[in-house]
């Protein structure tokens, strides 16, 4: 990781929920950690006609009310920072004034080139506002780096991917642009690597001779909430599986990479998403399912179903939930199935990898319920961080009945150390030049192109089906159907909330 001693922090879209719930805090985190280089200054930029004072005002604001910190101790100062300018994002001419005002600020500063660009801004901008920066220089690396963060998602599909890469490196380099996918920075995603490639205890057990199967699951509560008519363009398999999902399963299977280097890292990342076996067009329906979530009542209180949520068609066909089953084709893994599944409305907020090992070879104990629960390590990736590990152990009394018990870690069990969240890292890695956690060009387009079979048959074949499952269930029962296996299902962490009573074992 290179050391910055100075930079300017450009945030379009400045006056948006993105930059008041997440990225002012997590920069004011680093700041007040003094992780921020020590010539520091940040301009917000976006359509709205604010001034200084105004943009501060609101920024303080926003650190109050989502703060990652408990220190409050440095805001004034983080404040005196913090500046502003109005730009046209379509509009060139606008960026030749924002250039002006990044030179005066350099000045007034005595901080160099260095310079990051945050695009917290919608898709259609990822391709205008980078090359308005170039028109007017802003992209040229000869006073110090230039760099630009781009949220997700890298295009609709994979021609649109494809046409973004080519407008973006006509001209900047790969190596100046950061694809930013929050999961990646989750303590416990990184810890993934950590687990395999610290234990001497995994890494034997790690592939096809003793896994028999691996599921990840990222479930959520609640429904689109406000943001329908987004999510209705989208749907769940793009807006978690093509990046998120994927990118874990990714760091699940990868090999051992021969450095920490971000480069040796996002090779192997690589090397998984190239081995994912296609999906032919004529299966999609037999190993992706899809849902969508409808009206029920929890807790007494009704639940809308999707169609009935503000800003969704009345007849939409989008998918609130999306499970897919797939193999990766090389040494490791050949013949183990990987299990994704991901939904909005589930009976609770998780996310976790599951590792489901292989049973022994010959039963020797009683128990239908040891028989029917093999060994599991669960990686918990949210809320609650940790890792469980699910094995047999002999009930108390006479005989050889045996019993499921746990060993659980909970990272929140280690009191004196602070997590930082995920954009807090995030942030701090591409201000220092390490895309270890950032997804590259190449990873987008295979991720695209794999789901690409099961994206055009959803769209344009009616005979597979859209399944309807009541909002607080686990989804469609058929997508229990993909899990090979006698007696085998998904994990299911927690109850249908339907059910009398909520038991949650994350």
């Amino acid at each position: 990781m290179n050391k910055t001693d100075s930079l300017i922090y450009v945030i379009f879209g400045a006056s948006g929920d993105l930059t008041k719930r997440k990225l002012i805090p997590a920069l004011y985190a680093l700041f007040v950690q003094k992780l921020l280089p020590e010539k520091f200054a940040l301009m917000g930029a976006s359509r709205s006609l604010l001034t200084n004072g105004d943009f501060r005002e609101s920024m303080k604001a926003a650190i109050h009310e989502f703060k990652e910190i408990d220190d409050t101790s440095g805001i004034d100062e983080f404040m005196e920072k913090l500046h502003y300018t109005a730009v046209r994002f379509d509009d060139v001419s606008s960026y030749l004034e924002l250039k002006q005002g990044l030179e005066k600020l350099r000045t007034m500063s005595n901080i160099g080139g260095n310079t990051v660009f945050y695009l917290s801004t919608p898709p259609s901008l990822y391709g205008i506002i980078p090359q308005h920066l170039s028109a007017v220089g802003l992209h040229r690396q000869d006073d110090g780096f230039k760099r630009l963060i781009i949220e997700k998602p890298f295009g609709y599909d994979l021609e649109s991917a494809i046409s973004l890469k080519n407008l973006l490196l006509k001209d900047w380099n790969e190596d100046q642009i950061f694809r930013i996918d929050h999961y990646l920075g989750k303590e416990t995603v990184q810890n993934l690597l950590v687990t395999r490639f610290s234990n001497g205890m995994f890494e034997p057990l790690w592939n096809r001779n003793y896994i028999h199967h691996v599921e990840i699951t990222s479930a959520e509560s609640i429904g689109v909430e406000k943001r329908g008519g987004y999510f209705d363009s989208s749907g769940s398999l793009r807006d978690m599986v093509q990046n998120h999902l994927l990118q874990v399963t990714a760091l699940s299977a990868m090999e051992p990479p021969s450095s920490l280097d971000s480069s040796a890292i996002r090779n192997e990342i690589l090397k998984v998403l190239q081995s994912l076996r296609p999906i032919p067009r004529e299966d999609v329906g037999k190993v992706a399912i899809r849902g969508q979530y409808l009206s029920s009542t929890i807790k007494g209180k009704p639940i809308p179903g999707y169609r009935e949520e503000e800003g969704v068609a009345a007849d939409s066909v989008t998918e609130t939930y999306a499970a897919l089953k797939f193999y990766i084709d090389n040494w490791r893994w050949g013949g183990v199935p990987f299990y994704i599944r991901t939904g909005k409305r589930l009976p609770t907020r998780v996310t976790e990898v599951v590792i489901h090992f292989k049973a022994t070879p010959h039963f020797l104990f009683s128990g239908d319920k040891y028989r029917q629960a093999w060994n599991q390590l669960v990686i918990r990736i949210q809320p609650d961080e940790g890792i469980l590990l699910k094995f047999g152990m002999k009930t108390p009394g006479a005989g050889f009945e045996v019993q499921n018990v746990n060993m659980d870690f909970h990272y929140k069990d280690l009191s004196n150390q602070r997590i930082p969240l995920a954009y807090e890292r995030l942030i701090h890695d591409a201000i220092h030049g390490d895309a270890t956690l950032f997804a590259r060009t190449e990873e987008v387009l295979e991720a695209w192109k794999f789901l690409t079979p099961v994206i055009e048959a959803w769209k344009n074949e009616q005979e597979v089906p859209l399944y309807g499952y009541p909002a607080g269930t686990w989804g469609p029962q058929q997508a229990d159907d993909l899990i090979e296996g006698q007696d085998m299902s998904w994990r299911y962490p927690c109850k249908n909330l339907s059910d009398d009573g909520i038991y949650c074992e994350l």
